[in-house]
Order: structure tokens, then C-alpha cells, then sequence
């Protein structure tokens, strides 16, 4: 799946076209890389957000193309940083 459209789904940035604007703009990594918005994630990558001065980390656990509000967050697990609004 596609980095922008995860991030979506998972509902680490509400919209995917700001995942896409963050993406571009550098402040996010995929297990250490910067990465590009159409860079395929897989289980098990680490992704590293860079919300302003808020970092955070998460391992992605499941990719599914559509899930309900309530489930998202179990596609990730947070290592680092808090739970996004």
C-alpha cells in the first residue's frame, strides 16, 4: 500500500493529502529513510512522523485498505511520541 494512503487508513494523519504535503516536505521516514508518498509500506516498517516538535514512531502491525475509526490504531503500534488527535 501506498505510504500516503496508509497514514490515512490508519488514521496517523486524518487526510491524505496532508500525509501527501508532509511526505513531500521530508518529515516522514520509512524505517530511517526519508521517504516519498508513493513508497510501498509492508508489516513490520517503522515509520518516523515529524509533527512540528512532536516525533513519532510507530511499527506498522496490519495493512488493510479500509477499517472503521475505532480499529485503526490497531495497524500500528506507537514506540515513541502520543497518540494523534
Amino acid at each position: 500500500m501506498r505510504l500516503d494512503k496508509y497514514l490515512k487508513v490508519s488514521r496517523l494523519i486524518k487526510r491524505r493529502t496532508v500525509a501527501k504535503e508532509m511526505v513531500d516536505a521530508g518529515r516522514v521516514k520509512i524505517n530511517g529513510k526519508v521517504a516519498k508518498p508513493g513508497s510501498e509500506v509492508k508489516i513490520g516498517d517503522l515509520l518516523e512522523i515529524g509533527f512540528g516538535q512532536r516525533q513519532v514512531r510507530a511499527e506498522i502491525l496490519e495493512i488493510k485498505e479500509t477499517v472503521r475509526a475505532e480499529e485503526a490504531a490497531n495497524l500500528y503500534k506507537l514506540i515513541e511520541g502520543q497518540p494523534i488527535d
